[in-house]
């Protein structure tokens, strides 16, 4: 009979502990999903508590960093709120004028971000004024217009990949093929992990006529399924472009009839173009 009682005492014992173990397990799976750092959501939830709970930091540049930081996690419509707390508090000046200007280019703002960037051509921070210009011309469509700026923007900077990377992307839209491969070449040689001037570089060899050197470059890079796809249509209107650049005649619906085929394509772009770094 003790031993009966021992045994089952002991056996309750052991349930106790077990679960307890349970408990501590999932207590620490909980806190590990909900700790920083776990992914890109709670990283963005973490800033918007940042902020809200130190709204104004002590100094120009720590509050400066911190808008900043709100737009690499795609904070812009807080950012602008914070940008007018800044300039209330310390006024504007070039790098806050570039702030908004990005901010306003993300929330569907083109015109008063268009005026934002041409307030940037006559400071140190020209070259972004011109680059701003140019993305905006280019999420238009106009992407001659946006060549021309993102040349200017390009002679300024001249080793900041990405706007290479952007030019080349645009001369190529405006169906410029031959134009666009010093700007693509340079940027993948000064930046060779980005993979937005991966992309740029697949599409040129795409409507080069190096499909096999494009497809061991996507295969290299593994890029996505869904990014192929977007060049591979990208690469439709880049010939499209470049057949009436050079004065093809155009089909009854107004597309050259080469590539009619290719314009139902789905492209999972933003409101600004895919190709274009934000």
């Amino acid at each position: 009979m003790i031993l009966n009682l021992r045994s089952r005492d002991w056996a309750r014992t052991l349930r106790r502990a077990l679960l307890g173990t349970a408990l501590a397990l999932l207590g620490a799976c909980a806190f590990k999903e909900s700790g920083y750092g776990v992914g890109p959501q709670a990283e963005r939830q973490a800033l918007i508590q940042q902020a809200n709970r130190d709204p104004a930091p002590d100094t120009p540049g720590m509050y400066l960093g911190l808008i900043e930081r709100m737009q690499s996690q795609g904070l812009y419509f807080a950012s602008l709120a914070h940008i007018d707390s800044f300039e209330k508090q310390y006024g504007e000046s070039p790098d806050t004028i570039l702030l908004r200007a990005d901010a306003l280019r993300m929330t569907d703002q083109p015109e008063a971000s268009a005026a934002r960037y041409t307030q940037l051509l006559k400071t140190p921070l020209e070259a972004r004024g011109h680059r701003g210009l140019g993305l905006i011309a280019g999420g238009a469509g106009d992407f001659k217009r946006a060549a021309g700026e993102l040349q200017q923007a390009a002679l300024l900077a001249p080793t900041d990949a990405v706007t290479l990377s952007d030019l080349g992307y645009a001369r190529l839209r405006a169906g410029d093929i031959r134009s666009a491969r010093v700007p693509l070449m340079k940027a993948a040689e000064l930046d060779q992990s980005n993979p937005k001037i991966v992309s740029n570089i697949v599409l040129y060899l795409l409507v080069d006529g190096q499909g096999d050197q494009a497809l061991a470059l996507m295969n290299q890079q593994k890029v996505p399924l869904d990014v192929r796809v977007a060049i591979r249509s990208d690469a439709a209107k880049v010939a499209a472009a470049g057949r009436v650049q050079s004065g093809v005649p155009l089909s009854q619906d107004g597309q050259p009839g080469a590539v009619a085929s290719a314009q139902g394509m789905s492209e999972p772009a933003p409101r600004l173009l895919q190709r274009f770094a934000q």
